[in-house]
Parts: structure tokens; C-alpha cells; sequence
């Protein structure tokens, strides 16, 4: 191990992934890093579906133990392979037992992989699943906020208020709207980036009580792991940061953040 890195802390008070990809993890044994987020004592892993292909397999890895769960929903980049096939299969699985969300859906106008217009129905077609089940939503955002605020404007009667935009790297603007809302904002290893200071201010007008702790593994690996594959396990290292920035006790943003957690996908405990 380099000598800049340091061990995982272990942490009594249970915490929960809330936003990873775990098909997408390829330098260890899936089997590995589930027994090592366990013994960290990360109490549920939430995988997050992006893609038609694999819709099926989330709902698969949803049921590998009882303590990992899964949504249904297309990425923004994904939305010109969305179609009324893939709805109805979004829709057909929204209710299931494992599946706590809808998501990751939303707008993402930094890459030009979908035409923006696409994404923009594609994104209220989505929402209003997740109205019709009362599911909460993951939402991606990126380069995109007027658009965001504006169609999440036109679903505010329907839209449960539990709901996350995920790996918030937006402007305070769109953070104010969601927190406003009573959504939360998912944060994850963005915020132990050198360069992420306005990441950091976001955390810091953001209230513990609408703040989610995520990887997004495999990606955003944070501080001190930076060049290794992300995963489940560095979740604790996001946590420490966030207690850094907001001057709390670690403590405290390790519970706060596990009731917020609750709150969002699974209110009934």
C-alpha cells in the first residue's frame, strides 16, 4: 500500500451505499468487495441501473443478498435506446420488493451522447413512473440546471418529496430548488478532489439532514485512493469529508446521514 494511503475506517454506526454500480465493478470479485463493504459495516448497497441492458441485470444482483437493492431507470445518456418496450419493463419491475427507486434519469448536457430534446421527454416520461408507482428518483444533472428545475417544475404536484440528485456537482441554484423540495443531494469522493471547491460549498449550504453519502462506484474514487477502481468500501472516506466541510462531528453525519438514507428509500425502516 502507498504511504499516502490509509486503512478503511470501520465505523460502529452502520451506514448505506446509496449510489453505486456494482456490475460495473471489474478489478476485484464482486464476492470480495460485497464481503468487504460488510465487514465495514456498510449496511445496504443500493446498485443503480443506466441502460436497457442491464435493467435485468440490477434486479439480479437486487437479489444476491438481502441487504443489497436496486432501481429501474435510464440515464440520460442512454435515452435514444428508450423506447415503450423499455417503459413497460421499467414500470413491469418498479413495484418490486428490492427495487427502491427510479433512477439514474435525468438531463446530462456536458457530453453530447442523446440529443438534448430526447432527453428532455425522455426525463418526464421517467418522472411520471415514478409519480404513477410513488417511487423516489435518482436524478443525474449535469450542465443542465434551468432545464432540470424547469421540467421538475412541471411534476411538483405528483413527484414524491423523496428523491435524491445524485453526485451533485451543480450550481447552488438547482441545490437550493432540490432542498427546497425536501430532496436530498447525494454526495460522494468529488468532494476529497483538490479542484472540487465548489462541490465543497455546496455541502457546506446544504443541511446534514439532505445530504446522502454514494461512491458511484467505479467511478470518483476518493482521497486516498485516487487511481485504484472505486467501490462500496471507500464510502467511509466520503463521510469523514463531509464532517471536514461542515465542521460537524463525524459522528453525527454518520447517523444523520443513515436516517436520511432511510427516509429516501426505505421509509417503512
Amino acid at each position: 500500500m502507498s504511504k499516502n494511503r490509509r486503512e478503511i475506517p470501520r465505523f460502529d454506526h452502520p451506514i448505506i451505499e446509496t449510489h453505486c454500480h456494482l456490475d460495473y465493478l471489474k478489478e476485484r470479485p464482486l464476492e470480495d468487495i460485497l464481503l468487504q463493504s460488510e465487514q465495514l459495516n456498510i449496511e445496504r448497497i443500493i446498485t443503480i441501473a443506466v441502460a436497457p441492458d442491464n435493467l435485468e441485470r440490477v434486479r439480479q444482483l437486487s437479489q444476491m443478498a438481502p441487504w443489497i437493492y436496486g432501481t429501474q431507470g435510464i440515464h440520460p445518456h442512454e435515452a435514444e435506446t428508450y423506447n415503450d418496450e423499455v417503459e413497460a419493463e421499467i414500470r413491469t419491475h418498479a413495484g418490486d420488493t428490492k427495487i427502491v427507486a427510479i433512477g439514474e434519469i435525468g438531463l446530462d448536457y456536458y457530453y453530447d451522447h442523446a440529443d438534448h430534446e430526447v432527453q428532455r421527454t425522455v426525463f418526464r416520461r421517467q418522472l411520471q413512473i415514478a409519480c404513477d408507482c410513488n417511487k423516489p428518483v435518482v436524478i443525474h444533472s449535469r450542465d443542465a440546471d434551468d432545464d432540470m428545475i424547469e421540467i421538475l417544475r412541471e411534476f411538483e404536484a405528483s413527484l414524491t418529496r423523496r428523491g435524491v440528485i445524485h453526485s451533485f456537482t451543480s450550481g447552488p441554484g438547482l441545490a437550493r430548488y432540490a432542498l427546497d423540495q425536501g430532496w436530498c443531494l447525494g454526495f460522494n469522493g468529488i468532494t476529497t478532489f483538490n479542484k472540487a471547491e465548489n462541490v465543497r460549498d455546496i455541502v457546506r449550504m446544504s443541511p446534514i439532514e439532505q445530504i446522502l453519502l454514494e461512491t458511484d462506484a467505479p467511478f470518483l474514487t476518493p482521497v486516498p485512493y485516487r487511481g485504484r477502481e472505486n467501490a462500496p468500501c471507500y464510502l467511509p472516506f466520503v463521510a469523514e469529508k463531509i464532517a471536514e466541510v461542515k465542521k460537524l462531528p463525524l459522528q453525527q453525519v454518520i447517523e444523520q446521514t443513515y436516517h436520511n438514507s432511510l427516509r429516501t428509500f426505505f421509509p417503512a425502516g
